[in-house]
Order: C-alpha cells, then sequence, then structure tokens
C-alpha cells in the first residue's frame, strides 16, 4: 500500500511543482536576485552551519537548500517529485550553486544514498505527506553523524483540526491523533493558480508521536518549541503583521501554530 501512496503523491507535487515555481508565494525570481527562502526562526535555532554538511528532506525544488547553500552548507535536498528535483537542479546550475539533489522518497533513501550529516533538516508542511513517524525518525538517524544536530520546524498538528466557518468561526472537525485522508484532487495548491488536478494523501501526526519517534530512534531531544504565528495564511481570516507572520484577528494566543524541535545524536 504504501508503494502506491509513495506513486500517487509523487504524481501530485509533480503537477504542483510548476504552478509553485510561477507563483508569487515562492518568488523563484527575487529568490534568483539573493533573496534568502529561511525565516528568521530556523536561522536562529539551527544556528551556523558554514563549511557543515547538511541533509533537506523534503526539498521541494530547493529555494531552502539552496539559501543554506548560500549561507556556507555543503548541502544537499532530498525530495519525491521528479518535477521538484529537475527545477532544483536547474536552478542550482544557473546560480552557480554546489548544492546536490537526489530524487527519492523518504524511506527508500538509504539504499541511494550512504552518507552521513552534521546536520538533518526539514521543514514546513513536511510531516503530513509521511504515513510512519517510526520510520522517517529511523532515516534521519541513519543520516545523523555521531554528536549531530536534526531539526525541525513544521505547522503544528493541533492546526489540522480545525476548519473555519463562514463566519470565521473554528470549528473542531478533524482527529488530532492519528488520521490518514485521501483527497480526490481539483482544489487548489497554497500558492498559485489553478487547481490540482491529481488525488494525494496526507497524514495527521500528534507532537506525542513524533516526539516519541525521534526519542525511540536514539535521538536526544534539546528542544521543542511552539509558536503562535505562521509564516503563510493557514485561515483566511489571519492578519499578517510587521514581522512578516501571519495571526488570527481573535484569541490568536490561543492556538499554537508552529513547533520546532532540535535534537541530536
Amino acid at each position: 500500500m504504501l508503494e502506491e501512496q509513495v506513486r500517487i503523491n509523487r504524481a501530485n507535487w509533480n503537477e504542483r511543482t510548476p504552478i509553485h515555481a510561477a507563483s508569487e508565494l515562492y518568488d523563484v525570481d527575487g529568490f534568483k536576485a539573493g533573496r534568502m527562502t529561511l525565516h528568521d526562526l530556523e536561522l536562529r535555532e539551527v544556528g551556523d552551519v558554514s563549511g557543515k554538511t547538511l541533509l533537506h528532506l523534503q526539498c521541494h525544488f530547493g529555494l531552502d537548500t539552496m539559501s543554506w547553500s548560500r549561507l556556507g552548507a555543503k548541502a544537499t535536498g532530498v525530495d519525491l517529485s521528479d518535477a521538484a528535483i529537475d527545477l532544483a537542479r536547474s536552478l542550482s546550475a544557473e546560480l552557480g550553486l554546489d548544492t546536490r539533489f537526489i530524487r527519492s522518497n523518504i524511506y527508500d533513501l538509504p539504499d541511494v544514498l550512504d552518507e552521513q550529516f552534521d546536520i538533518v533538516f526539514t521543514s514546513y508542511g513536511v510531516l503530513c505527506w509521511l504515513p510512519d513517524m517510526d520510520k522517517w525518525a529511523e532515516v534521519i538517524a541513519n543520516h545523523l553523524k555521531p554528536g549531530g544536530t536534526f531539526y525541525i520546524a513544521d505547522g503544528h498538528p493541533v492546526m489540522n483540526v480545525f476548519e473555519m466557518s463562514e463566519a470565521g468561526n473554528l470549528i473542531p472537525t478533524y482527529s488530532y491523533l492519528n488520521e490518514e485522508w485521501l483527497w480526490e484532487g481539483g482544489e487548489p495548491s497554497y500558492a498559485g493558480e489553478g487547481t490540482i488536478e491529481s488525488p494525494v494523501y496526507e497524514w495527521q501526526h500528534s507532537l506525542g508521536e513524533i516526539v516519541t519517534a525521534l526519542a525511540k530512534a536514539g535521538l536526544q531531544i534539546e528542544y521543542l518549541h511552539e509558536f503562535t504565528h505562521c509564516f503563510f495564511r493557514f485561515f483566511p481570516t489571519m492578519v499578517q503583521g510587521e514581522d512578516g507572520g501571519w495571526r488570527l484577528p481573535e484569541y490568536n494566543e490561543s492556538y499554537p501554530q508552529i513547533f520546532s524541535i532540535r535534537a541530536t545524536k
């Protein structure tokens, strides 16, 4: 079943890639002109990467990966989408960066990459595409050097529980605990114009499941941080602040919206 789910999700992300690449959200032209796509949060919590090897899991078409390269890391990006990796390689070559990109399903990565890294990094909209946290954490541990650092920043799973009513109220709709969804397609993506016609699988994972998987894989958790802002407009009533973060107009501080974890091997 997993192989079929990966096939379906790969086709979906192949369809998304050119739409995202043309979008205002990703602003590829701005990136080519020197814009960094990493937020202050990741820069602060990951720290100095100069001279370090960095593995970026689920890198899409690689803007964050190449941003790490611009900061001095020897960076490798991994994604399951053929279209995304082709675009990432093209952009890296055009910009004269030495960023490496590998097309692989995360769970198959140890079969195609026999290296360990100083840093394993992943961020924003990643875990909802993975069915098995234990296997995910095992791959991280496999590719992390002893003493190396793992870092994730992602949307807080509590946000996936809610739908917003027409009146702007958050309505508990979905389970916070483990759940699998198959979206049939014909819906817009989070970036760009038009609709994505192909279906896609998503999974819900609680913070407890995520942290436990990392601990079981032998990683030592340094911290789990939770934040009350988003880096994109998760709900239509959200308002963007001067810091670039998006927040709900009412009761915003009641909802954790992003989490970050730093762990060591």
